[in-house]
């Protein structure tokens, strides 16, 4: 029994100098302290809003959410959810107040806003030139815009976002980003007077502004030529990863010259959330390639603009060049840099004999990828040798009007084939370019042989379409087109846009010509088009878009450039189905400006956005 004895006075002794084993209100009980805020919120209408707050102290701590300083009933753990959302529900305010039996505290005040619209949190974002690497110019993820709903009776113009010069660059678009204080679907612009704006697309609040300008520096001048005018900034789009730094990146190219006049083109690195310069930018774009005949081996930053979009893919920053106007010296430069540090890896010049070009327009568009990280672009009328080397390839090492497959810079960029057609040297000299228009990559097709054909697909000014096998482009022929398709004429006014593809339909829309729908079949595409538009669309045509549910409620974008700016909506499966156009509206109520040259619609959760002259135009559903 002693040992009974020794053990029940050990545990009196534990439980007396424990406070008799009672709650945590002893001396060394700690009060609760928030070391992590609600935040505020803002959704639309119909969704819900979550509230959460972080804190310390001694267990078990108590948690009572209060709508202004009223308790809600059951909010009682430490995050609250709120019902589905009313537009009443706007500006409320939610605190919690979090207890224990040494204290209590109060949180901050967190403001939920409620908007107008369409169900947020999708995940849809936009984060490069028509979506995607194929640059396909489809959003299958579209479920707010329907072939019903896209009505001048429920659709329209919601708002107008000025900026600071002209937009040229696609907007970009992240949904739910965490930014300034909140969460917000946010649309990125960047503009020819050097500047990068993220805006609430909800309620068109600017969440931050940054200037690309360096000290005394001024955007540039339009360099004598009349196609970026009257200034040049930022003409090409810029290309985010929202997983690159602490709240993701947003990489820019902006053009400016100093007091001494001297031209700069630098690459940015942007916090998305924040605007902030990362990775110790930004950094001159130069570089050098070895040079032959009249070509010069260094990149001379007066004598180039960069119109083609940005890619980044394996982390690399691909930027492409191209001149103005045709005014010499100027190449064709692919000048590539390491997403992670901005550090050059890579440089090819696609005239190496030539200052007379060819560069690289494409109307906007941006280089294309492969699944094994092969490049793919088209090039300008400029310099090709009709002689050829051992490798079937120019002798001169100059490309002009050319679809060209580029190795990653990873494996050292150099051309591993291409396509020109027979005719390059008259089109050359007749100024018809073939990188007048961007290419597109087509989705692995099935020939009439069960043979997988992986293609893509360009167009420029003398109105046909080119279909080339990137497993075997065709080379050159002075005889005869060695590419696998091609449908001559069916573009009679000549491209300066990009296509788009949905579901085996390619969509064109050439110079004073109508929005055409080539159907694919068997790995072709057919010999006329299977719809096409009632309007016509003026120089330069247009670059559509497509948005739909899957296979479903398909709808193409399109942007005419006239005095007035028309942005048109299309049943994808009969383009002769006109469903909304920005000028059916009475009173003139959707109409936004004057129409500017290569805007490409970018559609996300249930928003349209449109650059212009001065704004980017948001369109989407009526309350």
């Amino acid at each position: 029994m002693k040992w009974k004895i020794l053990f029940l006075v050990a545990q009196l002794s534990l439980l007396t100098a424990c406070g008799g084993g009672g709650g945590g209100g002893g001396a060394g009980a700690l009060a609760p302290a928030i070391t992590a805020q609600p935040t505020n919120q803002r959704v639309v209408v119909g969704s819900m809003a979550t509230f959460s707050v972080t804190a310390t102290g001694s267990a078990p701590l108590s948690y009572q959410w209060q709508r202004g300083t009223t308790a809600i009933s059951g909010a009682t753990a430490s995050s609250y959810t709120t019902p589905a959302t009313t537009l009443s529900d706007d500006t409320a305010t939610f605190q919690v107040v979090v207890s224990n039996s040494a204290g209590s505290v109060t949180s901050n005040s967190a403001t939920l806003t409620v908007a107008a619209g369409t169900a947020m949190g999708r995940g849809v974002d936009v984060t490069t030139f028509k979506n995607d690497l194929n640059r396909s110019g489809q959003n299958l993820a579209e479920s707010a815009l329907t072939l019903t709903n896209v009505a001048s009776s429920t659709f329209g113009l919601l708002r107008m976002l000025p900026v600071d010069g002209r937009v040229d660059a696609q907007p970009l678009y992240l949904s739910a980003l965490s930014a300034a204080g909140g969460t917000f679907n946010t649309v990125f612009v960047a503009t020819e007077h050097d500047s990068v704006y993220a805006f609430d697309s909800d309620s068109g609040a600017i969440l931050w502004h940054v200037s690309l300008l360096g000290s005394g520096e001024t955007p540039s001048d339009n360099r004598g030529c009349g196609q970026v005018t009257p200034e040049i900034g930022v003409t090409a789009t810029p290309v985010i990863d929202r997983t690159a730094g602490a709240h993701g990146t947003i990489y820019v190219v902006a053009m400016s010259i100093d007091s001494s006049s001297n031209y700069h083109h630098r690459l940015h690195a942007l916090d998305v959330a924040t605007g902030a310069e990362l990775l110790n930018g930004p950094v001159d774009i130069n570089a050098s390639f070895p040079a032959t005949g009249t070509a010069t081996s260094s990149f001379d930053p007066k004598s180039y603009e960069e119109r083609a979009a940005l890619l980044l893919s394996n982390g690399t920053i691909y930027t492409s060049w191209t001149s103005h106007c045709d005014d010499a010296p100027y190449g064709g430069w692919i000048i590539s840099y390491a997403q992670s540090t901005l550090a050059r890896n890579g440089a090819l010049n696609i005239a190496a004999s030539s200052s007379a070009g060819p560069s690289i327009w494409m109307a906007g568009d941006g280089p294309a990828v492969d699944a094994s990280g092969n490049i793919y672009f088209l090039s300008a009328n400029g310099a090709f040798e009709t002689t050829l080397d051992t490798k079937g390839f120019p002798s001169g090492q100059d490309f002009g009007n050319s679809f060209l497959k580029i190795s990653s810079a990873a494996a050292g960029l150099s051309v591993l084939d291409f396509f020109t057609m027979s005719n390059e040297v008259a089109e050359s000299n007749a100024d018809q370019d073939l990188g007048s228009g961007g290419e597109m990559l087509l989705p692995d097709l099935t020939d009439s042989t069960n043979t997988v054909r992986h293609l893509v697909v360009g167009a420029g000014k003398d109105g046909n379409i080119y279909v080339v096998d990137r497993d075997s482009m065709g080379k050159f022929s002075a005889s005869s087109n060695n590419n696998y398709q091609t449908l001559n004429g069916v573009l009679p006014g000549g491209i300066f846009s990009s296509p788009a593809y949905f579901n085996g339909t390619v969509y064109y829309g050439d110079i004073s010509g109508t929005l055409k729908a080539f159907v694919v079949s068997s790995a072709k595409l057919a010999a006329t088009p299977q719809s096409q538009s009632a309007t016509q669309f003026t120089y330069p045509g247009t670059s559509p878009s497509v948005s739909a549910n899957g296979t479903t409620n398909a709808i193409i974008w399109a942007h005419e450039n006239t005095a007035t700016a028309v942005l048109h909506a299309y049943d994808a499966t009969n383009l002769a189905h006109e469903l909304y156009n920005s000028n059916q509206a009475p009173a003139n109520r959707d109409q936004f400006g004057t129409g500017n040259k290569y805007i490409t619609p970018a559609i996300a959760d249930g928003k349209v956005f449109v650059g212009t002259t001065n704004a980017v135009a948001v369109f989407g559903l009526l309350k």
